[in-house]
């Protein structure tokens, strides 16, 4: 057995060459993900630069969470002044950071309290518990129905991962019981279930992200929300993609006016700090008492700080009008490149700074990804077809341009697959 190299460990003077690197990653990350075949070492604002030196724009933000941009140095002080007075004491004691943050977070969201986690897929799991145990609490039993949508992704643990309506990420793992999916927009399907039916819960995003950047169309939401009032369920938002004003919005269902019962938040909600949380009206306050529900790190006073930092920055900044008006700017710009390239581009989707190119059948976006990259261009693929921008809120014009410009660039050298 070889001896423990200790001082091979957290040194940052180390430096080792990228070949290097990418070779531990082969040998020790465990090979679930396919990451582009360079490392990523620093950014600012929305670029960032890898070990070799390499500049690219950074148009995807972690996947719509970093939403102040790359070493804000609001956020990077803040972290660091929280950093040296106090990380975690679990939610056995109050800290001062969580309270104020639930106080600011409940504030611009309109909801009323907070439950605090890591993730987007934790944030999901406290929407279907509190699902099934508010119909526990009214009628003695928690085997209703949880309506969700083909499509749809709401993360990656067994019960976001039921709630989801992709099957091939079930593909192997199955799925928790109790889930009916519906088309994605088809209201009279929803309306159309039986009164016998014991619908407890409507699960919902405001635009389906990860399934390939798909806008609720106009009323539907609306349309929910009467739904679940008529029925006696929760409706259940997910906005850990839409959130923290990714729309022009601070959430998204702010455009069509409604209130949700409960909305789940993750991703620009720390900045690249990880954090989640589940928000809900007063009247579900009381749902998940004591003993109910938990998250060892879920609140602690590092990931509050990183937190409140993004709201007052989002505030002083204006990002909200920032994402919509740069937003509208991207639709335009990827319309052009649509109407430019019919034969490789049908149209352009989304809200915000939360959009989609969408390619002709025959083009898979994971495959554009890479020269994309090979032009500084970071972008993620949405389903099969989409080329997702979630950019940092803020991301300038020029940048958006330039992204933008490299497609033009790509699109004439793609060939479709037979």
């Amino acid at each position: 057995m070889k001896p423990f190299a200790m001082a091979a460990l957290g040194n940052p003077t180390m430096a080792l060459p990228t070949v290097e690197l990418l070779a531990l990653a082969q040998k020790h990350l465990y090979g679930n993900y396919r990451p582009a075949p360079f490392v990523l070492h620093s950014g600012r604002g929305a670029e960032v630069f890898d070990t070799d030196g390499k500049r690219y724009v950074d148009l995807c933000a972690g996947v719509a969470v970093c939403a102040v941009g790359h070493a804000h140095p609001k956020l990077t002080a803040r972290i660091a002044e929280q950093a040296a007075k106090l990380l975690h004491v679990s939610n056995y004691f109050f800290n001062d950071e969580n309270i104020l943050l639930a106080q600011e977070l409940t504030a611009a969201s309109r909801m009323d309290r907070a439950l605090f986690c890591n993730s987007g897929a934790e944030a999901n799991e406290a929407l279907f518990k509190l699902a099934r145990r508010s119909a526990w609490l009214k009628r003695g039993d928690s085997e209703g129905v949880i309506v969700a949508f083909h499509n749809a992704f709401h993360g990656r643990t067994m019960g976001a991962l039921s709630m989801g309506g992709t099957p091939k990420y079930r593909e192997g793992f199955g799925s928790i019981g109790g889930v009916v999916h519906l088309a994605f927009g088809d209201l009279g399907g929803v309306r159309g279930l039986p009164a016998d039916v014991p619908v407890i819960g409507v699960v919902v995003e405001p635009v389906q992200g990860e399934g390939g950047v798909f806008p609720a169309p106009e009323g539907f939401l609306r349309g929910l929300r009467a739904f679940c009032t008529d029925r006696g369920a929760l409706l259940l938002v997910d906005e850990v993609q839409t959130g923290i004003g990714r729309t022009g919005a601070f959430l998204a269902c702010h455009h069509e006016g409604i209130e949700a019962d409960a909305v789940a938040l993750a991703k620009g909600l720390g900045g690249g700090f990880p954090i989640g949380a589940m928000l809900t009206t007063e009247a579900h306050a009381q749902v998940l008492t004591p003993g109910t529900h938990g998250s060892t790190y879920g609140g602690n006073a590092l990931a509050s700080a990183a937190s409140r930092t993004v709201l007052e920055i989002i505030a002083e900044e204006n990002l909200l009008e920032r994402a919509a008006t740069l937003g509208n700017s991207l639709s335009e710009m990827l319309n052009d490149v649509a109407r430019a390239f019919p034969e490789h581009c049908e149209l352009e989707r989304g809200s915000g700074l939360l959009r989609g190119l969408v390619l002709r059948e025959g083009f898979v976006a994971r495959d554009v990804l890479p020269k994309l990259q090979a032009k500084g261009i970071l972008l993620t693929a949405a389903g099969d077809r989409v080329l997702r921008f979630s950019p940092p809120l803020v991301v300038t014009e020029s940048l958006l341009a330039e992204g933008v410009d490299a497609i033009r660039q790509v699109l004439p050298t793609l060939t479709a697959a037979a």
